[in-house]
């Protein structure tokens, strides 16, 4: 039993000191895919005709600040004073789900860029542990700034495109420097089910949410502020 252990303990070794270099080394390389794209490229591999993931790195410097500030306030208010995860949230989720109704998650954007990297989709236990491992990972190895850049150019924005290079230029014709506020919100509302949702020809659910979005963005100025 001793030599089992120690066996797992040789492999896990090079394999937790290889993905701690190539989380290190992200810090300033762009990602060139994610495992995410590649999950969904394989899909649709087997299902023709395959398109290949509409997907363009940026640098944060051409990203605006308020399409930064509107995913923050869309999906993770507390992402500037938490270290990975949002204890708040997730309180507030398990006390949503146990009253049965629909399931309230609360990944926290670091959580995010750990998943769409890395692992797959699901909710098993063993995946949500590797993914606190990674997102420990990147919070002690990345500023916050290179986080929200990561989230920014790798979550999914529409079907099969990620980014917002990709997504500003499908959805509104213009490069990521462009965007409106308007239209940085209207991103930022479909990034819950981005396969359902459309930023171009918005539902009156996600016009809705992006005004709430815009909302909570003057908000986050606000409290930024005092």
């Amino acid at each position: 039993r001793f030599c089992q252990v120690t066996g797992v303990q040789t492999c896990a070794l090079p394999i937790f000191l290889f993905i701690s270099l190539l989380i290190l080394a992200l810090r300033w390389l762009p990602a060139p895919t994610s495992a995410f794209m590649m999950t969904r490229h394989a899909e649709n591999l087997s299902s023709p005709p395959a398109r290949p993931p509409d997907y363009q790195w940026v640098s944060g410097r051409r990203i605006p600040a308020h399409m930064a500030l509107a995913v923050v306030a869309a999906e993770d208010q507390n992402f500037p004073h938490h270290w990975g995860f949002d204890l708040k949230a997730i309180g507030q989720a398990v006390r949503h789900n146990r009253q049965g109704r629909s399931i309230r998650g609360a990944s926290t954007i670091s959580q995010q860029v750990a998943k769409n990297l890395f692992l797959w989709s699901g909710r098993g236990y063993g995946r949500k542990a590797l993914e606190a491992g990674l997102t420990v990972c990147i919070e002690l190895l990345w500023p916050k700034e290179r986080i929200l850049e990561m989230y920014l150019n790798i979550a999914e924005f529409g079907d099969n495109i990620y980014g917002v290079n990709a997504a500003a230029r499908r959805f509104f014709g213009k490069k990521p420097e462009a965007l409106t506020r308007n239209e940085a919100a209207l991103l930022a509302a479909v990034l819950p089910s981005p396969r359902r949702l459309s930023a171009a020809n918005p539902s009156p659910y996600v016009l809705r949410r992006a005004a709430w979005i815009q909302r909570q963005m003057h908000q986050q100025i606000g409290r930024a502020h005092v």
